[in-house]
């Protein structure tokens, strides 16, 4: 294998955009909102349609607008729907979601025959490509620059509010009773998860991104109940399944005798190849750890009741 320093800039994009998407993603999985992080990943869309229609650009400021101004109004809507309409909150956000999500594809297609669109590279991304596109002179890839940034962004975020995004995460009710905006930290969350999930269309496209939110924090709750601890091992876990995606992808296919597979899809699966070994080996959740403890307390019960 010949690692190149396209190689070496495809795993930094990867990882980037991974932790970025992680720091919020383990807010979501502890307030049990999960699916919320698939649904604005969806639901920014016609936001992001919306911005190229009014400017005519790819650029940044007017994306991360359009889907900020979505994402927030995705989370209204659902909770509009599922208060006013009676409606469990999961349909509620089924329906907030997919219809969003059609309104923005069909806007997606009419703003790609007016500006320089790629509707398969917003849905599916094209890390493979980032290294070709670099800013002046510097040798540094664009998506390198805008992942690094969203993850600066959510990152301080995070610590300047740590306290608040914890009490938050944990007891909403408490928060509120402290004088912490309950409904500001979710709509807060709600902007972060919208932003990184722009910043990383280009790289691993929004079908993707869903899995570096969830899977990393998932697995991360399963070795830690510490939030620090547990940030800190979403995050780890990230960057090793940007490494390991992009070797599989590169090494897996040519096992059974073809080419080179893409690298996003290779990350997510590798972030679930990560999960699955903590669901079965975690010292305290897995599986296997489990069914030992168990068989170890039944071989030791005819000893205690002699």
């Amino acid at each position: 294998m010949n690692w190149t320093s396209f190689d070496t800039w495809i795993v930094v994009v990867g990882a980037l955009c991974a932790v970025a998407c992680a720091l919020p993603g383990c807010f979501l999985v502890l307030r049990k909102m999960s699916m919320m992080g698939d649904a604005i990943s969806h639901a920014v869309l016609p936001g992001l349609a919306i911005a190229f229609l009014i400017t005519g650009t790819r650029a940044s400021v007017p994306m991360f607008f359009g889907a900020a101004i979505a994402g927030v109004l995705t989370a209204l809507f659902t909770q509009w729907i599922a208060r006013f309409g009676n409606v469990d909150r999961g349909a509620a956000m089924g329906i907030v979601f997919t219809t969003l999500f059609a309104v923005g594809l069909i806007l997606i297609r009419q703003a790609a025959d007016h500006v320089d669109l790629d509707p398969g590279c917003v849905l599916y991304g094209a890390i493979e490509l980032t290294p070709l596109d670099t800013v002046g002179q510097t040798g540094i890839p664009r998506a390198a620059l805008v992942n690094g940034g969203a993850l600066l962004g959510n990152l301080l975020i995070i610590l300047v509010l740590f306290k608040e995004f914890r009490l938050g995460a944990f007891d909403a009710s408490l928060a509120d009773t402290l004088g912490f905006s309950s409904q500001f930290l979710h709509y807060l969350l709600m902007t972060m998860v919208a932003m990184t999930t722009v910043a990383a269309f280009e790289s691993v496209g929004s079908i993707i991104v869903i899995a570096m939110l969830i899977v990393p924090p998932a697995t991360a709750l399963l070795l830690t109940r510490k939030l620090p601890t547990m940030l800190l091992i979403a995050s780890l876990t990230a960057v090793l399944s940007a490494i390991l995606g992009h070797l599989g992808a590169i090494q897996i296919p040519r096992w059974f005798g073809m080419e080179a597979t893409t690298t996003s899809g290779m990350i997510a699966l590798a972030a679930g190849v990560l999960f699955t070994l903590a669901w079965l080996f975690s010292p305290s959740e897995g599986l296997v750890t489990k069914a030992r403890r168990h068989r170890s307390e039944d071989l030791s019960l005819p000893e205690s009741t002699a």
